[in-house]
């Protein structure tokens, strides 16, 4: 077995366990709605659990870890408060009552197939940058495309904690019960925290990408994109929103839905 294969074989054993543990506490809990924040720390787990493995730092390798530190301490840290502060998230709750109604699933079976057992590799997959971009030593210089892959990854920290901070502003005050938030980044995108991950995980890839085992490291955010955009970002939140509000529709087609753009008319 090659260093690199056992060193992902590795990180991916450690994923799989920590979300085994995360699923005895949803069992222990009757649910898994931490499992949202676990995401953002297992990603940080795997960064350093690679640094740990090889051992020596470089540049590379700090600049990396540093990243992805920053993001999912912040990010993982806000899911896990507000999980704290609202209780079960309503999608999770949903899709527990319809495996056991509809396919007679147990908790303990449901919420592991449908939540924590796909979580893994899928973790495991999205964080491909901060894992292969550590494996080479050289160049031990960070270039041109390097810097600007840790400028998008900067950019995107600060464009989802704003967001963030801005919508649970918006939120807190009681006359906006019922409203649609597009004041702030959110008149010009409808998920700037999405779009937030989208940029921090592409900008670690370009980090990346400087060496040649960190440009197989793409399906990294080629699947976080697909993830936030298609499956289970952007669709589950609007679909709720377009219910829940009535002014959504009229925000919708005025607004961008991914990419910051000036709002149209």
């Amino acid at each position: 077995m090659t260093g690199i294969a056992s060193l992902l074989l590795t990180n991916f054993a450690v994923a799989f366990a920590l979300f085994v543990v995360l699923w005895l506490v949803g069992i222990m809990r009757r649910d898994p709605s931490h499992v949202d924040a676990f995401w953002a720390f297992g990603m940080v787990l795997l960064a350093w659990t690679t640094l740990f493995q090889l051992g020596e730092t470089t540049p590379r390798r700090l600049l990396l870890v540093g990243l992805c530190t920053a993001w999912g301490l912040r990010l993982g840290g806000y899911l896990l408060w507000r999980v704290t502060k609202h209780g079960a998230d309503p999608r999770y709750v949903k899709m527990m009552s319809k495996a056991e109604s509809q396919r007679g699933w147990g908790f303990a079976k449901a919420s592991f197939i449908m939540v924590f057992a796909l979580q893994a590799p899928l973790l495991w997959i999205v964080c491909l940058p901060v894992q292969l971009g550590q494996v080479s030593a050289e160049p031990l210089a960070i270039g041109a495309l390097g810097w600007l892959g840790a400028a998008l990854a900067v950019i995107g920290i600060l464009f989802e904690t704003i967001g963030d901070a801005q919508l649970t502003a918006f939120k807190a005050n009681p006359a906006n019960k019922g409203k649609v938030m597009d004041k702030g980044l959110w008149r010009y995108t409808r998920h700037p925290n999405y779009f937030g991950d989208a940029c921090t995980w592409w900008g670690l890839f370009l980090i990346a990408a400087e060496t040649m085992p960190g440009l197989w490291a793409l399906p990294g955010p080629v699947l976080l994109t697909y993830l936030l955009t298609k499956w289970s970002g952007v669709p589950t939140t609007e679909g709720k929103l377009r219910r829940s509000r009535p002014g959504y529709e009229d925000y919708v087609r005025r607004t961008s839905g991914f990419v910051p753009m000036p709002p149209r008319a």
